[in-house]
């Protein structure tokens, strides 16, 4: 193309997840349901994890900020989704689009090292119980969070300019409910080898030194458990460690089926499937692994609310 036929974009137009007008507002009902589920799970984890003395552990201390990340990533996404099922014009400024961008790179790269860190966690608590204060102490916790942000956050300064240093003209509809990598380096004019290489050198190290981290601590944990002669030492240990598992499972599943399909399979409706299960229905998933799996949370939301009621009584 010319460089006098350029049309510079200055706005998208985003496709959303169906451009049939009568599934607007069925979609929009559920994924409103999605939404308000995941703000008051996400919301109630930091509530109790916050307010219940028996929730002062690290292994809570991470779970908080898994919530808060949680809650962070589907404020970036879904609000923006919502509207625009209800409006006609389903159009997003340059920069709010950047912006966009920025915040789900930040959220879901602290997701996937939070992740991380959540597993090593468990490693010291059951290969390591004795030296478990010590290692994971309040000045490590404070640590490995404020560096888990700063990671996600120093991604995000990288990526998301880099993704916006490419030209982008004439076509300004994005294939996709939100401001995504792959769909809007699909619109780009020029020429897209940089980004994509930055992009998926950042996405290889997250997601394999990530992965490394969970398997390697997840490998120890179950060879210290199998070492327990007690079944119901076994049962205790698996307990402590089962919701985080599952967690991991159903994320990692969801990334590895998104980026190891094979390159002929691979397509942008594809990944905005996958985008819609990370970024909205796990975040609302989490906070029910945790907490219909865990007695302590289970036992602290009893509590919360027995105290709650008294309180409304007493008014």
């Amino acid at each position: 193309m010319a460089p006098g036929n350029f049309t510079w974009v200055t706005e998208f137009i985003l496709t959303g997840v169906s451009d049939c007008p009568e599934l607007q507002i069925p979609l929009f009902l559920i994924f409103l349901l999605i939404y308000g589920l995941t703000v008051s799970g996400n919301l109630g984890i930091i509530t109790l994890t916050s307010v219940d003395s028996r929730l002062q552990t690290p292994m809570y201390f991470f779970l908080r900020h898994l919530a808060i990340i949680n809650f962070g990533n589907s404020t970036v996404i879904a609000p923006k989704m919502l509207i625009n099922f209800l409006a006609k014009k389903k159009t997003t400024s340059y920069y709010e689009c950047a912006t966009q961008l920025g915040g789900f790179l930040f959220f879901i790269v602290s997701e996937v090292i939070m992740l991380a860190v959540m597993a090593y966690d468990r490693y010291v608590a059951i290969c390591n119980p004795l030296l478990y204060m010590v290692v994971v102490s309040r000045k490590i916790c404070l640590l490995l969070v404020s560096l888990t942000y700063l990671y996600g956050f120093s991604t995000a300064v990288v990526v998301s300019p880099c993704i916006f240093s490419v030209s982008y003209c004439s076509s300004n509809v994005i294939n996709h409910f939100y401001c995504d990598i792959a769909p809007l380096l699909a619109l780009s004019c020029s020429d897209t080898y940089l980004p994509e290489t930055i992009v998926f050198i950042s996405a290889a190290t997250n997601l394999v030194l990530s992965m490394i981290t969970v398997l390697l601590s997840y490998f120890n944990i179950v060879l210290s458990i199998l070492r327990i002669r007690s079944s119901e030492g076994r049962k205790k240990a698996f307990s402590t460690c089962g919701s985080h598992m599952m967690a991991v499972t159903v994320f990692y599943g969801t990334m590895l089926f998104m980026y190891v399909q094979p390159q002929t399979n691979h397509s942008l409706d594809t990944d905005k499937m996958a985008s819609v299960f990370y970024t909205l229905v796990i975040p609302m998933l989490n906070p029910m692994i945790y907490s219909l799996r865990n007695k302590d949370v289970k036992d602290a939301l009893k509590k919360f609310m027995a105290n709650l009621c008294s309180s409304c009584r007493s008014m």
